[in-house]
């Protein structure tokens, strides 16, 4: 009976063990599969910045827009734009024409901009002086029509003039985010010290980005509150720019937009600027 019970025990102990070895070799076997997933899926944070500029939105693009002013006690301007944008000869021009309230209608705004290049032009069609302006380097950092974005948040920069590193990950609504912090090379002609940006992993747009200055104070907030896919690409309807400081903000409300409609690249001179269509 002594060996018999002991022969049981041993069996016991091995099929233990044996359990165990089976655990582990099947943890083995799922890491091995999942792994190279995960390697391939993990992205620096220049390919990050890279895949965010260049994003596809089309060939061009119309849209009918309304902008609101609105002052820290929650008063409201309201404007309404046509935009137009082409991409065409390694360049990425867009055209803004204000027509409504009367006291901005036919202020236009062309923006042409070199892509992956730090070389881009911006000019400001005043009806009231019946002339087009330049707006020069030492403007970028002013508010672009009186609103909370500057000439500077009207363009693009080039990946090559930040450095970029990755905070984390963090789920804004429906989208899991990329933290990204850029902050400018030495030669960086900007206004801002820093930004850290919540980017979607699903369709890299910016959906919220933090505005720093050269003394590291948060100054502005950028969000994007709406999303809509438009002829299969995902367009923000509804985004807008606090300025922390001031309290006032401004809200961009896309209330039309189509896209690869075949604009000429006429549109997009400093002569139409000063046209009305």
């Amino acid at each position: 009976m002594m060996i018999c019970y002991r022969e049981q025990g041993m069996s016991k102990e091995n099929a233990r063990i044996n359990s165990l070895g089976r655990l582990v070799f099947c943890l083995i076997a799922i890491l091995l599969v999942v792994r190279p997933t995960l390697a391939s899926d993990l992205l620096s944070p220049e390919q990050i910045a890279q895949k965010t500029y260049d994003r596809y939105v089309g060939e061009d693009m119309q849209m009918l827009g309304r902008m609101e002013l609105i002052d820290k006690n929650g008063s409201v301007r309201i404007r309404e734009f046509v935009s137009l944008r082409k991409d065409f000869d390694g360049l990425r021009k867009q055209l803004i024409r204000f027509t409504a309230p009367a006291d901005i209608a036919g202020t236009a705004f062309l923006n042409i901009e070199k892509v992956n290049a730090d070389d881009t032009e911006q000019h400001l069609y005043l009806p009231a002086l019946k002339r087009t302006r330049r707006i020069v380097a030492s403007q970028m950092s002013r508010s672009f029509v009186n609103s909370d974005f500057t000439y500077e948040d009207m363009h693009r920069h080039s990946v090559a003039e930040w450095q970029y590193a990755l905070d984390g990950i963090e789920i804004i609504g429906e989208h899991d985010c990329y933290i990204l912090v850029s902050t400018p090379k030495q030669k960086t002609d900007t206004q801002y010290g820093r930004t850290i940006s919540w980017i979607g992993k699903d369709n890299f747009i910016p959906l919220k980005v933090f505005f720093f200055d050269n003394r590291d104070r948060h100054i502005k907030t950028y969000l994007v509150s709406s999303l809509k896919i438009v002829d299969g690409i995902a367009t923000e309807m509804d985004v807008s720019m606090e300025d922390i400081v001031s309290g006032d903000r401004t809200r961009l409300v896309t209330l039309e937009a189509k896209y690869n409609t075949g604009l000429p690249n006429s549109y997009f001179t400093t002569r139409a600027l000063e046209k009305q269509r």
